[in-house]
């Protein structure tokens, strides 16, 4: 389907990440744009974001990835309005019948009952308690939780059972919860993990349309790290050619900036996501296109990009291994490189609920 006529006008498009709105891969037939015959000028709709509401069934989510450092997550928002185009939950919206082109920051998917339904989880005789991660598929502290509040909600049902939490975000949304996250840390229950790919403003607004500004993001960093609350900064993605020349001034940025650790992960391009990002550094980088592609295509035995276990965070070969040592070094001099202590599991008490006998102790 990608040899249809799928690029959206850019005049219909301000402030999004992605040019395309192909179909998903799932889907039976493809809908594409044509011109109706009729010779009128007429002004082109700008695309707004739209949200509808989906009542979950389930929330905590299981993986067994031994590349991944939790076994569970969450999300209560599908797609995402921050709009990176390199994102690689991307390929997710095809699972709703959408695109995971403009559809995934356009056509948003809120579940306002995520909270309730995690308390009900977290409530089950067999659950057995481990860290919970949250925003490792779409961003938490996108700009529709100011109005939702889901995320808030959630973060609720784990302080009051001291469920410990791993938060991944760009969005400084998440200074609105230090009433929360604070009292959380000081137990040993809570950690941020705060993502920055570019200082340059002009490259990150290209790349991260709707994401908080570079600076905005450190300033973050510390007003939680002031609050108690531990921050690791994370450098991703790398991008070879384009921002791999800045990781060592983004390390050093981190720690200025309070972050007691850092990590990194290379340009992923699964699935849809490889189309989507060529086609945006054609528009907006014709002239390192080739020299981007060049350099993932040899970390990944000539493909855009290779799924294996163990390899597709990195990818492997020459500049794999400088980006790997180069970031080895810069975390190491800026004491980054730390291990940090595991969250706290010994503190967990099943929530109640309305009618429960009260404890004598």
């Amino acid at each position: 389907m990608d040899d249809l006529p799928c690029e959206i006008d850019p005049r219909q498009r301000p402030g999004r990440g992605a040019s395309r709105n192909q179909t998903g891969r799932f889907e039976r037939h493809a809908w594409v744009g044509t011109h109706d015959g009729w010779e009128i000028e007429e002004d082109l709709p700008v695309l707004r974001t739209e949200v509808r509401e989906e009542q979950a069934r389930s929330l905590i989510t299981y993986n067994r990835s031994p590349d991944l450092p939790f076994d569970r997550s969450i999300n209560p928002y599908r797609g995402c309005e921050h709009g990176c185009i390199y994102c690689f939950a991307r390929p997710s919206h095809a699972y709703l019948g959408l695109s995971p082109g403009l559809d995934f920051e356009t056509r948003l998917v809120a579940r306002p009952n995520a909270a309730a339904v995690l308390r009900r989880e977290l409530r089950a005789p067999r659950y057995q308690v481990a860290p919970l991660a949250i925003g490792t598929n779409t961003d938490p502290y996108q700009p529709l939780e100011r109005d939702r509040g889901l995320m808030r909600a959630c973060l609720g049902v784990l302080a009051d059972c001291n469920h410990p939490v791993a938060i991944v975000t760009k969005g400084t949304l998440v200074e609105r919860d230090i009433d929360i996250l604070a009292p959380m840390a000081a137990k040993g229950l809570a950690r941020v993990g705060l993502s920055v790919t570019s200082l340059d403003a002009t490259l990150s607004r290209k790349m991260e349309p709707r994401a908080p500004a570079p600076k905005r993001r450190f300033a973050t960093i510390r007003r939680l790290t002031e609050a108690g609350i531990p921050v690791r900064l994370m450098v991703s993605p790398v991008v070879p050619a384009l921002t791999d020349p800045e990781l060592e001034a983004i390390l050093e940025a981190g720690a200025e900036a309070g972050a007691d650790a850092a990590s990194w992960i290379m340009l992923r391009l699964p699935r849809e996501v490889s189309p989507l990002w060529q086609a945006w550094l054609a528009e907006h980088y014709p002239d390192r296109a080739a020299r981007v592609m060049a350099r993932l295509r040899e970390m990944h035995g000539g493909k855009d990009y290779d799924a294996r276990w163990g390899h597709r965070m990195r990818g492997e070969g020459a500049y794999a291994e400088i980006i790997a040592a180069r970031f080895r070094r810069q975390a190491r001099a800026l004491g980054l490189d730390r291990k940090v202590s595991p969250l706290c599991c010994d503190l967990f008490a099943r929530p109640g609920q309305a009618g429960d006998q009260l404890s004598l102790f």
